[in-house]
């Protein structure tokens, strides 16, 4: 009887929990006119690579939407106290397709699997390039439709480098945190990090060109928090 009282107890706080747990949904946008994209000579003078591609590709340092919505931004939230699902948490996957990482901006828990596909006709090898004492440098061969590769982080970090020796135009950053509250942002410039807690924390959104902007929010009683955000291309 006492383990049944027990267990419903629990089911009960978990409820309460969930009824008052709240979104954090918004839209960044970008101000100015982003620097002109590069052109990648080096992958379209590749014998093996340029032939995957019609016309020459191009960076993708700033995606942005017609009426300036901006993808492939890092939000988080700063000052949560929850914990890393990242062990039962399912795994979030990159691939490499026409000889570029897809996609480029990637997050995950720390402890959260990273499974890396090859999808192209060529060998690449797989390097990641970590800053953060504790997390683990690697460096994996992949063949043409190999076996996935697996990368997982036991450390916070945001932006570790991913890179290809073979095919040194290739990157994607991968951001890590101890904690589900993160999410990145869409192609329409949208983002949604899912069943906050109610509180006072602070909304971090960081991109790699554009830099970082804060916000102070607070989550109420299980209430979507919506947010507008905008970062200034540099």
């Amino acid at each position: 009887m006492k383990r049944h009282l027990a267990l419903a107890a629990v089911t009960a706080l978990a409820s309460a929990f969930a009824a008052t747990a709240g979104d954090v949904v918004g839209t960044i946008t970008l101000k100015g006119t982003p620097p002109k994209e590069k052109d990648i000579t080096p992958l379209k003078e590749d014998p093996n690579c340029g032939k995957l591609h019609t016309a020459m590709p191009t960076t993708k340092f700033y995606v942005v939407g017609a009426k300036g919505e901006l993808a492939d931004v890092v939000v988080s939230l700063e000052g949560i106290s929850g914990k890393s699902t990242g062990a039962s948490a399912k795994p979030v996957v990159m691939d490499q397709k026409n000889c570029i990482y897809v996609p480029q901006i990637l997050a995950v828990q720390t402890g959260q699997k990273l499974v890396v596909k090859n999808s192209d006709p060529v060998l690449h090898n797989v390097h990641s390039v970590p800053t953060v004492a504790g997390n683990p440098e690697d460096n994996k061969a992949q063949m043409p439709g190999g076996a996935d590769l697996t990368f997982s982080f036991p450390k916070a970090e945001e932006f570790i480098k991913f890179k290809c020796d073979v095919h040194p135009w290739m990157f994607a950053w991968v951001s890590v945190f101890d904690h589900p509250y993160f999410a990145v942002s869409g192609a329409d410039g949208t983002f949604k990090i899912a069943n906050v807690p109610p509180g006072k924390y602070t909304l971090k959104a960081n991109h790699r060109k554009a830099g970082v902007v804060t916000q102070e929010i607070e989550v109420k009683d299980g209430a979507p928090t919506t947010v507008a955000l905008s970062l200034d291309a540099k």
